[in-house]
């Protein structure tokens, strides 16, 4: 069997031959808010079937592309789609770009998803700061052989909020704070388990994200993550949910989504 440090050595060197300036920043997008680095000048773009062993996600809204381009003055790299546990109930699979990001000496992530609204203060379009998480997955991120940088205490650093926080002022729109609930899925949350996941402190729930921030931190990367609330949780919301209602939210929102990340990127 091939180990994962010899699958990560062609991985990066694959992309290392095709992008001659590396970022030390990246973006992962989540479901619906893809379309964002389509707008990217002078992008590169890797389609992940063409890297080797690097996972493709199979589901809408997630194109698995990689986009190298820049923001402004910052280069960047983004990730168009993940893959989600359910997909392939592996975890390495879920982290695996996560470990490509630290190869290529990422130390600024910016992790997105489309989530669901569990606090009242939450709004459907809604674009919230995640503060910190609550893992309900009960799967602990693999690390073998890969080498770490000095972990971080905090999982979500407080800097970048503050910069998000100062680049939604600076574009007029307000942004939530909030705290993320990452479950395995597929299935949206029943009414008893977001009731659960609020009296533990949970304001919106999604099926990604809480793995990769924690090996994102334990590598030593500094993460921002941004919830795009798409829909009200089952028990807040009454009618059934389903996945069209995320993508067409996304859309909605996408615009402002944009301007943010742009506004946020070239502060940094």
């Amino acid at each position: 069997m091939i180990s994962l440090e010899q699958r990560l050595h062609e991985s990066i060197h694959y992309i290392r031959q095709r992008v001659e300036k590396l970022p030390s920043l990246a973006i992962i997008l989540g479901s619906g808010l893809g379309d964002f680095a389509d707008t990217l000048p002078d992008r590169i773009v890797l389609t992940n079937t063409d890297i080797p062993y690097y996972p493709t996600s199979t589901v809408e809204g997630h194109k698995g592309r990689l986009v190298f381009g820049s923001i402004g003055k910052q280069s960047v790299l983004i990730c168009q789609g993940r893959v989600h546990f359910y997909e392939s109930r592996n975890l390495e699979t879920v982290l695996y770009p996560i470990y490509v990001a630290h190869g290529l000496g990422i130390e600024t992530l910016i992790v997105t998803n489309a989530a669901g609204g569990i606090s009242r203060q939450l709004a459907v379009g809604d674009l919230m700061i995640v503060t910190d998480q609550i893992d309900l997955t009960l799967e602990q991120p693999v690390s073998e052989g890969v080498k770490h940088r000095s972990p971080r205490r905090e999982l979500y650093s407080k800097e970048l909020a503050a910069r998000a926080l100062q680049a939604a002022a600076a574009i007029g729109t307000t942004i939530k704070k909030g705290v993320y609930a990452g479950m395995k899925g597929p299935s949206y949350e029943t009414a008893a388990e977001v009731e659960a996941i609020h009296r533990v402190g949970g304001d919106a729930v999604g099926m990604s994200t809480v793995a990769e921030v924690a090996l994102a931190a334990s590598l030593g990367l500094n993460v921002l993550g941004i919830s795009c609330i798409t829909n009200r949780a089952t028990g807040i919301h009454m009618e059934k949910l389903d996945h069209s209602e995320v993508t067409e939210v996304a859309n909605r929102v996408k615009h402002t989504f944009g301007s943010l990340l742009t506004s946020l990127v070239e502060q940094l």
